[in-house]
């Protein structure tokens, strides 16, 4: 049946010609374009995957500026972390050549003072953007990544750099919780005539031994003469007639009282009764070594002239604490920055007595045998008396010292400052190096992020344009294919539309 309403022929080519249209417009798309995937209605799933992983890329391209900032900050602290510890090398330098009485130590003072204030202006110019890590005690977070979990949720990571403070600030004590008991003085004063941690022996008996007794090496023996006391006093001659510096042998009747006044140096007393007669012993530096009189060998410790201020082995250092040491009635603090131990408050302390140039005071910092560390506070008596008190005290809740604290009070014009800087100068040696190191650490691992994220975000450019960039040697054939598809279209819509003429001839 033939109708010149309906023609079904020309319907389909119609239909046909729109389709190869229709492809032809987006194979033309994706060459003019370059994606596969232009817009939501190409492939909804594949363009909003594509978006997502688009926006990361520009969030990573802000990460990586972070991390550049941050990079610079932190190489300019490192810097000058550097710069600050060679400065204090060349201080200590000079500290050494104070070590000799024959040289003038007032122009090594000047030197060491010209370092200290070259020092200072390091540390204040060591700042980028405005950001110096070498003051105060706050972290500081780099922006590092972004990270995108299964359900969607995007979570911010951060780089902490540690600020490592090298100011020379006393810091400000604190005025929270009590800390007392994590700092004990062994004794209320500082005795410089040694009296006060004497180790006294005292003799008994008869019976005609030789009685033996040995310092450190040094051995002295006498013969019984009489009675004990005389048999003592032969002991005593004996020896102070050794001549071993600073100590003395004193006491009387059949009582020996050597006393110490060596500053940090103990000795070990041994002696042996050879017989039935009898010591007893009773060490006023050490209580515990206290014993009643016995035959035989024996020995105890002859302890130093210094008291130790003696600080808990257990307790955890938190930012803030702060210790005090009062000599004499001068309080001398230290407060504890963050990630610091014990030893710190100790050499802090050490260092917070020494700024005090206490007359004839001196200190030192050691570790005993049950792992505490100890500050010795010594008085040699040049002062108004022959005691000096000793107390402590702690509490929480301060400001932090800076980390070269007691930098300012270097002074090598006298014996005892020439002596204390010595050993206070390695303190802050220590303490820039480890800023230092800290900073290149924090820097190298800013390095290996900012270089990951750099490769990361090339991976997901690649896999973005994976999903949505066209083939375009595909898209080229396909686009001649449909060219010729849509010539052939319209040949056969033009011969469709011609059969509805072929009704004409049936009315000649």
């Amino acid at each position: 049946m033939s109708s010149i309403l309906t023609n079904s022929n020309a319907m389909v080519a119609l239909q046909t010609l729109k389709s190869i249209n229709s492809n032809l417009a987006k194979t033309q798309a994706e060459i003019s374009t370059g994606k596969s995937v232009g817009s939501a209605k190409d492939n909804s799933a594949l363009w909003a995957i594509s978006k997502v992983m688009e926006s990361d890329v520009q969030g990573f391209k802000s990460i990586s500026e972070s991390l550049s900032l941050g990079e610079s900050t932190v190489a300019v602290a490192r810097q000058g972390a550097e710069t600050v510890t060679d400065l204090l090398t060349e201080i200590k330098g000079k500290i050494v050549a104070a070590q000799e009485e024959n040289v003038d130590r007032d122009k090594i003072q000047t030197d060491i003072d010209a370092l200290s204030s070259q020092i200072k202006s390091v540390i204040g110019a060591a700042q980028f953007n405005g950001l110096n890590l070498v003051t105060g005690t706050d972290n500081v977070e780099v922006l590092s990544s972004l990270d995108r979990s299964g359900s969607g949720t995007v979570t911010a990571a951060n780089i902490t750099v540690q600020r490592q403070d090298l100011t020379t600030t006393a810091g400000q004590y604190g005025s929270g919780a009590s800390l007392a008991a994590n700092i004990t003085a062994g004794a209320a004063a500082v005795d410089s005539t040694g009296a006060a941690n004497s180790l006294d022996l005292t003799f008994a008996g008869s019976a005609a031994n030789n009685l033996t007794l040995n310092i450190n090496g040094s051995s002295v023996s006498v013969a019984f003469d009489t009675d004990a006391a005389t048999t003592v006093g032969n002991l005593r001659s004996a020896i102070n007639q050794l001549g071993l510096t600073g100590i003395a042998a004193g006491g009387t009747g059949a009582a020996l009282e050597l006393t110490n006044t060596n500053a940090f140096e103990e000795f070990t007393v041994s002696w042996d009764t050879n017989g039935a007669n009898t010591i007893a012993v009773t060490n006023n530096g050490d209580t515990s070594q206290d014993a009643a009189a016995a035959a035989g060998p024996g020995s105890a410790d002859l302890v130093q002239r210094a008291e130790a201020v003696t600080l808990s082995d257990q307790a955890k250092v938190n930012e803030g604490d702060s210790y005090r040491i009062s000599v004499g009635g001068n309080d001398f603090s230290y407060v504890a920055g963050k990630g610091e131990t014990m030893q710190d408050v100790a050499r802090g302390l050490k260092t917070a007595v020494d700024a005090g140039n206490e007359t004839g005071v001196s200190t030192k910092v050691v570790q005993d045998d049950s792992g505490a560390w100890n500050v010795l506070v010594d008085y040699d008596g040049s002062g108004a008396g022959a005691t000096i008190t000793l107390a402590d005290n702690g509490q929480a809740g301060g400001t932090a010292s800076g980390g070269l604290f007691g930098l300012d009070n270097i002074n090598v014009t006298t014996n005892v400052g020439a002596d204390s800087a010595l050993d206070n100068i390695e303190t802050l040696i220590q303490n820039s190096i480890n800023a230092a190191a800290e900073f290149g650490s924090a820097q190298g691992r800013i390095e290996i992020q900012s270089d990951f994220v750099g490769k990361l975000t090339d991976s997901l450019k690649v896999g973005i344009g994976t999903l949505i960039d066209a083939d375009m040697e595909e898209a080229s054939a396909r686009l001649q294919a449909l060219q010729v598809q849509q010539q052939l279209g319209i040949q056969a819509l033009s011969i469709a539309n011609q059969s509805p003429q072929s009704i004409l001839s049936l009315f000649r």
